[in-house]
């Protein structure tokens, strides 16, 4: 079956196409012309005038949504995951972990790496990584993830979650200040995993080794870091000021105040912002009790909290577009590019997500001038 589809104008990822016509066939995209040279071929036209369409988003940090943690690693949550993020524009993302018994853990990666290398008839979106965020954590800055089950850097531990997931793991969070943690890092960024900085109360001077020995971006900025002092920088200042780091942030005005949005964007820009969620099962659900990994959250009005600690978010990265372009006035193109471009760049997965061309999945997004998400397209159909 052959879709069509037009919009004033299209954000592939790289650069503006005006006017653009996008053919999909069998779910793949086969043409990206633009209107002014090429007149719009015979199949189901989808027209969207006024409008943008970009890449579907991807989501580097996210564990859960619609009533299911991915920890549970079973077709049925996964399917169930999946189909929310489709209709909230997200194309991919990385399962994310959170610090559990080394047991449970174990089982989780390995049920993950199963249904990453064979999604079950009628996917939609899937994980096409893992993150692990735990257990190499500060205790300072731990957040929620339970201080008896947190870990010093060991790369043999490390190996045995690397190896439970069959080489799937493409991210892991890591706090620098930890003894042994430049040892792992290194490690680590030689199998091909990206190694973020966090959950960390790392001085600047903590911070460089790992730097250092191969980290190429940090966890959800200013959350579970040490603050920011004008005579101790720590790692957060680190963060700001390095233009080789990408780093994350949840843009949902609870985590992160606007003003301080406004200053990460300053200090990161185009090329190195990456927005997530950091979502757990209670996205896209009433307030109630839900499980993040093995613990449960309460939320109400917005908040997920643990013990009265926030607990991930309920946050969707449509709803993160549309606060980052109202937080600080950037243009739609800057601000798909945080959901697309950077997070695919950082984790080296720019041939599967990121970018719209020939020959991949035509899995697209159509959003407005104020960054609100119109329509998702999922494998060339309207989601």
């Amino acid at each position: 079956m052959r879709s069509v589809f037009t919009a004033d104008r299209l954000w592939d990822g790289h650069t503006v196409v005006e006017s653009p016509v996008i053919v999909a066939e069998d779910g793949r995209i086969v043409s990206i012309a633009s209107q002014t040279a090429a007149a719009i071929p015979g199949g189901e036209l989808h027209a969207f005038p006024g409008l943008t369409l970009g890449p579907a988003f991807f989501d580097v940090h996210i564990h859960g949504s619609a009533g299911h943690d991915v920890m549970e690693a079973t077709p049925a949550a996964l399917l169930t995951i999946g189909k929310f993020l489709a209709k909230r524009g997200v194309g991919a993302y990385l399962a994310t972990t959170v610090t559990a018994p080394m047991d449970a853990t174990l089982r989780s990666l390995n049920g993950l790496a199963k249904l990453i290398e064979k999604a079950p008839e009628g996917a939609q979106t899937w994980p096409i990584g893992i993150h692990l965020e735990g257990p190499f954590l500060s205790h300072a800055k731990r957040g929620v993830h339970p201080p008896d089950l947190l870990l010093a850097p060991q790369i043999d531990i490390f190996d045995k979650m690397f190896e439970a997931a069959q080489g799937h793991v493409r991210l892991m969070t890591l706090a620098p200040e930890l003894p042994g943690a430049a040892e792992l890092a290194a490690h680590a960024a030689a199998k091909g995993v990206r190694v973020s900085v966090g959950h960390s109360n790392a001085t600047a001077a903590e911070t460089a080794p790992v730097l250092a020995a191969g980290a190429t971006s940090a966890t959800h900025t200013f959350n579970a870091m040490r603050a920011l002092d004008h005579r101790e920088p720590g790692i957060l200042g680190v963060v700001l000021t390095r233009d080789d780091l990408f780093a994350e942030l949840i843009c949902d005005g609870i985590h992160t105040a606007p003003e301080l949005v406004r200053l990460w964007w300053k200090a990161k820009g185009a090329e190195r912002g990456i927005l997530i969620t950091d979502g757990m099962a209670a996205a896209g659900m009433p307030d109630g009790e839900y499980m993040l990994g093995g613990f449960p959250v309460q939320v109400a009005d917005g908040r997920a909290t643990a013990n009265g600690v926030l607990a991930g978010s309920v946050l969707t990265l449509d709803r993160a577009l549309k606060n980052f372009i109202e937080f600080t006035g950037a243009t739609v193109e800057n601000g798909l590019r945080l959901l697309g471009a950077n997070p695919a760049a950082m984790t080296g997965f720019s041939d599967r997500a990121g970018s719209v061309a020939v020959g991949q999945p035509a899995n697209l997004v159509v959003v407005d001038a104020a960054g609100r998400l119109v329509q998702s397209i999922h494998m060339g159909a309207l989601v």
